[in-house]
């Protein structure tokens, strides 16, 4: 019989025995005694409140300026180049973006291109994201032109035609720019107060569901208003409920008054960044870098239209005067806020939910954390400061991160380099593309359209908050240990006479595990247990860095000396390997599978010392439910764990819970549901068996090979 399955055998015929009475809750508090907990005084709460340390400045500067703590570790030769390529791409995708997302705002194009300067210069010094481009944002500008729009409606300064409608179209926009700057300033006045306040909890509502359908609506009402220009037709611009339909109906309406040569063009750039798409998702992996085809549309759009003199022999619209320079600063107009104040609320948390949800993914992806509060105070200042540079309201840009961060920015520097490329364009070559013709605006949003926009942000949070406030409770997470000689496992927190295992830590939550709190739960985890996956990973790998470092510098001159005919024994090892390989892939798969165990024992005391914890078991006995996020966080916590040598059990699962962790293929590793345990000391059981049996197999000495006789060929 196979040593594994006798090791399974043994395991799953071990019994215990406890006798204990009947403990009813009265009965079974009183044997328990409870800790003695003095607060501290308030004096001495109020002096460490108010106590100032170099460690507690240092802190508080590294919170505020993320700058002064990532700067200092830069380096040069790992991110220069990463981030000199990231900047370029990100820098050319700002300049159609900048103008296209202004027009989107209804404010004149070059304030486009101010929010792409100064806000992304801010972020760089207060954000905590080193991945996401941030600088107009298609969502964040049409709500600002919705209301600008609203307020300032074309009718109230353009009329007739002439001189009159030329100076009613400045007047126009002249006012439209300061509600623009009047919403921008509010809104990131309300972000930093949040922040301040410690708000950054609100993402947690904002679901990754929530996100998309938001993001992919509003990509249709971005489409919609474009149309216009697209097909060259002059439409009222419409705003609120239903606006979606009223622009596509205006367009259809005046389809007749087409303009051929500014469909022609908006169809030609459609093509090429549709062609040019093709292409680099097929080369992705031979081209150091995405072709920016964004500004090769433009260069060839501008070239067109001021080479045919579009504007004045075709009737073609084109971007028209971009002044060089930048304008001094200027106070918003805050009479306006009583009438923008709604809507300044809903860009403020639109702005911050499509930042904290770009720049949590590149932090997992990157093994580093943002700071949801700081995000906030960061777009607050971006927001705040900026409209007195005459921006509007800023936000990740979907499109122009997924660039900065495939073409190799390593940090914020890339977003610095992309603002410096949009500073040239404004001082000195701005007047180049006073010729571009406005259906180039359509391309930009193409990409929008398959990222996604918007689908009722009011409606879709309220659904959220509802649902979680009937769904779950506050969740209260706690260590557990056992209260000796029984079965019972309380907070070992709460009561003197309650003992954890050696090597084991129980953590349980008593809500359900869900998109609302299940990155709250794995956080929790590792800070009550004091078992953090990713500080011992890193522990190792400094110490692996080391002793590899070492080995090297110990190994140089046997190399020039000792030389091996890899020729000769290529052969034999390539038939080894095969020969492991089939070997490994007879094994029957056990639990032992998910646990690496890669990390040498000699090098274990190069380690700072820590817990030497083996096993960690998650009470789900008080876990009613668990969504496909839950069990993502779950799975997540497996692998993490497991990657140290760290074995996951869970233990006193509903059926409920089951069920969910299988319809979500939680299981679809068969090993895994060898982790589930009926109770928490049965868990504890197992793992002290399967350490006991792991003991055993050390110190078992190696079973001899069998040796074949040795026949002479001559007999």
């Amino acid at each position: 019989m196979d040593h594994t399955q006798e090791n399974e055998i043994l395991v799953a015929t071990q019994t215990y025995s406890v006798e204990r009475p009947i403990y009813s809750y009265p009965a079974l508090h009183g044997k328990l005694h409870k800790k003695d907990k003095v607060p501290d005084p308030i004096g001495d709460k109020i002096k460490r409140a108010l106590s100032c340390t170099p460690k507690k400045i240092r802190n508080i500067i590294y919170m505020f300026l993320p700058i002064c703590k990532w700067l200092p570790a830069y380096k040069p030769r790992e991110y220069v180049f990463g981030d000199f390529v990231s900047g370029i791409s990100t820098g050319v995708l700002h300049l159609p973006q900048g103008l296209a997302f202004a027009m989107l705002a209804a404010v004149p194009p070059i304030f486009g291109l101010y929010s792409s300067f100064y806000p992304v210069i801010l972020y760089c010094f207060f954000g905590t994201s080193r991945h996401v481009s941030i600088g107009p944002f298609a969502v964040i500008s049409l709500m600002i032109g919705g209301v600008a729009v609203r307020l300032v409606p074309d009718d109230m300064y353009v009329g007739g035609g002439g001189a009159n409608s030329t100076n009613g179209t400045e007047e126009r926009d002249a006012m439209r720019v300061k509600v623009a700057m009047s919403v921008t300033l509010l809104s990131g006045i309300i972000q930093f107060c949040l922040g301040v306040l410690r708000f950054g909890f609100v993402a947690i509502y904002l679901t990754e569901p929530l996100v998309r359908g938001f993001t992919t609506a509003a990509a249709v009402h971005v489409f919609t208003s474009m149309l216009k220009y697209l097909f060259g037709v002059k439409t009222k611009r419409h705003s609120g409920p239903f606006s979606v339909v009223y622009s596509t109906l205006a367009v259809i309406a005046n389809v007749k008054k087409l303009n051929i040569c500014s469909l022609v063009v908006g169809l030609m750039c459609f093509a090429l960044l549709l062609g040019g798409k093709e292409f680099n998702e097929r080369f992705k992996n031979k081209l150091p870098a995405p072709i920016p085809l964004e500004i090769v549309a433009v260069i060839i759009g501008t070239g067109i239209s001021a080479g045919f003199n579009l504007e004045e022999s075709y009737k073609v619209d084109v971007v028209g005067s971009l002044p060089l320079g930048l304008l001094a600063p200027a106070t918003p107009d805050s009479s306006l806020f009583h009438l923008v104040y709604v809507d300044a609320i809903a860009i403020a948390i639109v702005g911050f939910s499509v930042t904290i949800s770009m720049a949590k993914i590149f932090a997992v992806k990157h093994g580093y954390q943002v700071d949801g509060n700081q995000e906030l105070i960061a777009l607050g200042i971006c927001n705040t400061i900026g409209s007195l540079f005459q921006t509007f309201s800023i936000s990740c840009s979907l499109s122009r991160s997924l660039v900065q961060e495939s073409t190799g920015g390593n940090t914020q520097l890339a977003g610095c380099l992309a603002s410096l490329l949009i500073l040239l364009v404004i001082l000195a070559i701005g007047f180049l593309f006073e010729s571009l013709p406005q259906t180039i605006w359509l391309t930009t949003f193409v990409s929008s359209l398959f990222l996604g926009l918007d689908y009722g942000l009011i409606t879709a949070v309220i659904i959220a908050l509802m649902t979680v406030i009937y769904r779950t409770q506050s969740p209260t997470y706690t260590v557990l240990g056992q209260l000796p000689n029984t079965d019972v496992y309380i907070d070992i927190d709460a009561y003197e006479e309650v003992r954890e295992h050696a090597g084991i830590k129980i953590f349980q939550i008593n809500a359900p595990i869900y998109y609302a709190n299940s990155d709250l739960y794995s956080n929790a985890l590792s800070r009550k247990t004091g078992v953090n996956p990713a500080l011992i990973m890193a522990a190792r790998r400094k110490v692996l860095k080391k002793h590899a470092k070492e080995l090297g510098t110990k190994g140089k001159p046997q190399s020039s000396v000792v030389k091996v005919d890899e020729d000769a024994e290529a052969g034999g090892e390539e038939d080894a390997k095969q020969e492991e390989q089939i070997e490994e892939n007879a094994k029957p798969m056990t639990i032992d599978s998910l646990v690496q165990k890669t990390f040498p024992e000699e090098l274990e005391r190069f380690l700072p010392p820590g817990p030497n914890v083996h096993t960690m078991i998650l009470d789900f006995s008080q876990v009613n439910f668990i969504d496909s996020v839950g069990v993502k966080t779950v799975s997540g916590i497996l692998k993490e764990y497991g990657d140290v040598g760290i074995y996951v059990y869970l233990a006193a699962c509903s059926a409920q819970v089951v069920n969910d962790l299988t319809r979500n293929r939680f299981f679809e590793n068969p090993c895994v549901k060898e982790l589930l345990f009926h109770s928490i000391h049965d868990a504890v059981l197992g793992a002290k068996v399967r350490e006991a049996l792991a003991q055993q197999e050390a110190l078992a000495p190696p079973p001899e090979e069998d040796s074949e006789p040795i026949t002479d060929p001559e007999t």
